[in-house]
């Protein structure tokens, strides 16, 4: 079959087929990350970004291209997570750009429009590294052009392309020594090039896997339990505040799958609980005041596919006040003449103690989010939004939320800026250096340079075998991980702790802060506490809950 002229429905087609492609093989993309830490991976990021783009494309299928790839362009940017989803959203950001006032694409407009949003994704990344889904994607789209100019039809164009695409992420272990020496190709790559082979088989007429046959679960969900009840209750009194719903792709390795085991382990975080699966996937609705626990529940028995979690609180405030504005108008312009605060900081944080100690220590808003689920640009966006200030300050705390909330910020109107801190540690110093006195630049200079004086230590678990830096790790091992390597691995959770600590408390250590997680038990705190103060006679100790799942104990060292 050939075709000469792409117009907008078939494209639409051809990024459901990629979507469905890309959730299908999400695990496999996880399991290319390099560090076996059980955090949220590259797949899991890609998946939740695409299908936000494809969502957005669903409701927008036309027959003018320009015009559904803007729709997808916006319902990735918004839906961006982690470094490798912002990249993908900026890659058809700048494929929406460049055509955005074109009915249908020739050969060479389509390969064109790759080009231009290889461009845009290159000028996104501060520091490109090649060996990376950038290095993929530029490959691909430079085929795809020399292809064009004596090729007319796009699915051939298409085949060269995805054909150039698969030798590219070959070759990216020969330019990152870190994927030669794990054996792996590039997960970011990876996604991309399984983006491109739905698209592809769109184009031949050939279907990828569909996760269509799962009941819905809007058909369970009544407007009444969301709408017509919240006349009938005050805001304050909402005990669960998110509404979250996400779906679960079983996967070989994790637990074993009993819907109602599931539903009776889910019913303690919350209420309103809706549980449907077949042999594949589970769909759950919950209402749960912790959405991010929730979460890193449902991934003991596989990847999460799709989530949506919405604040009721915010939700039913803004009800009350659109009925108020039908009851009362000058009450309604009282309100929404309200005087912004003057500053707000955004932060992102893992685990209810250290959502509160954030909160302590002046946060305005905090994102549930962090390792294990990366916050979207949109949940970023709709905090900065929330927080009503005339400036604000994003906190990501999370090397891979840090491209999102740069992101955010150029959506969002107003003084907005990043302090671009990579862990909790350092967005506490951070935090606790901020100064209200003085402008958003100048306080992004100070916290910047407060949150690199600290040292940040984390201790988890291996999520799967591998060989790096020297150390042979095998499933289920702890690991300490000293400012983002991985130095010790141990059998036992207390003592690679401790062997962590060695590591990495010095002559010049004065300060140093634990915060101890869901899987910590009181004797293990108690014994680290015991092991510092016989060791380590001068070093001040700060201990913490900080309730935060998959890492044992995260260290902040001043």
């Amino acid at each position: 079959m050939s075709i000469t002229s792409l117009e907008g429905k078939r494209f639409a087609e051809m990024v459901i087929q990629g979507a469905n492609n890309l959730a299908a093989n999400a695990n496999m993309v996880d399991a290319l990350n390099v560090f076996p830490v059980p955090d949220g991976d590259t797949g899991t990021n890609m998946n939740l970004s695409m299908t936000s783009g494809a969502k957005e494309v669903q409701n927008n299928v036309q027959e003018h291209i320009g015009k559904v790839a803007g729709a997808l362009s916006k319902g990735l940017l918004m839906g961006a997570r982690g470094n490798s989803g912002v990249i993908l959203s900026q890659l058809f950001r700048g494929f929406g750009k460049a055509i955005e006032n074109k009915p249908a694409l020739n050969s060479q407009e389509f390969a064109d429009a790759l080009q231009t949003g290889v461009e845009t994704a290159y000028k996104a990344v501060m520091k490109p590294v090649e060996g990376t889904i950038l290095t993929v994607a530029k490959d691909a789209a430079k085929k795809a052009v020399i292809t064009a100019k004596t090729e007319s039809d796009i699915v051939a164009l298409m085949e060269e392309t995805v054909k150039e695409a698969r030798a590219s992420l070959n070759r990216t272990p020969d330019l990152l020594p870190v994927l030669k020496e794990v054996g792996v190709v590039d997960s970011g790559g990876q996604g991309l090039l399984l983006v491109y082979e739905g698209f592809l088989a769109e184009l031949k007429g050939e279907q990828v896997s569909d996760y269509a046959s799962l009941p819905s679960m809007t058909d369970l969900v009544s407007a009444e339990h969301h709408k017509n009840v919240q006349g009938f209750m005050n805001t304050e009194d909402i005990e669960f505040g998110y509404c979250t719903e996400f779906m679960v792709r079983f996967e070989d390795g994790k637990e074993t799958f009993s819907e109602e085991n599931f539903r009776n382990d889910l019913s303690a975080f919350g209420d309103s609980l809706l549980v449907i699966s077949d042999e594949e996937l589970a769909k759950v609705h919950i209402h749960s005041e912790q959405p991010g626990e929730v979460l890193s529940y449902g991934q003991k028995y596989g990847s999460l596919i799709s989530m949506k979690i919405e604040n009721m609180r915010q939700q039913h405030s803004t009800l009350m006040n659109e009925t108020s504005h039908h009851l009362n108008e000058d009450a309604a312009k009282t309100q929404e003449s309200k005087e912004k605060k003057e500053y707000g900081i955004v932060t992102v944080s893992m685990g209810a103690g250290i959502a509160e100690l954030f909160r302590s220590i002046g946060a305005t808003y905090v994102i549930e989010g962090g390792q294990t689920m990366n916050p979207s640009t949109e949940d970023i966006v709709k905090a900065v939004e929330e927080v009503n200030a005339e400036k604000v300050i994003i906190l990501p705390n999370n090397k891979n939320i840090i491209m999102a909330a740069n992101q955010a910020a150029e959506v969002v109107e107003g003084d907005v800026v990043v302090v671009p801190t990579k862990t909790v540690p350092q967005g506490m110093a951070a935090l606790l250096a901020f100064n209200p006195s003085v402008g958003t630049a100048e306080n992004q200079d100070s916290m910047s340079e407060a949150s690199s004086y600290v040292k940040t230590g984390q201790v988890t678990f291996a999520v799967r075998d591998t060989s790096i830096d020297g150390l042979s790790i095998q499933k289920d091992d702890f690991m300490g991980i000293a400012e983002g390597k991985i130095v010790v691995t141990g059998k036992e959770r207390l003592e690679t702790a401790k062997n962590l600590l060695d590591e990495m408390l010095d002559a010049d250590a004065e300060i140093l802060t634990i915060l101890y997680g869901e899987d910590a038990s009181q004797e293990d705190v108690d014994a680290l506490g015991e092991f510092i103060e016989e060791k380590y006679q001068d070093v001040e100790v700060e201990v913490h809950n900080g309730k935060q799942p998959l890492y044992s104990f995260i260290f902040s060292i001043e």
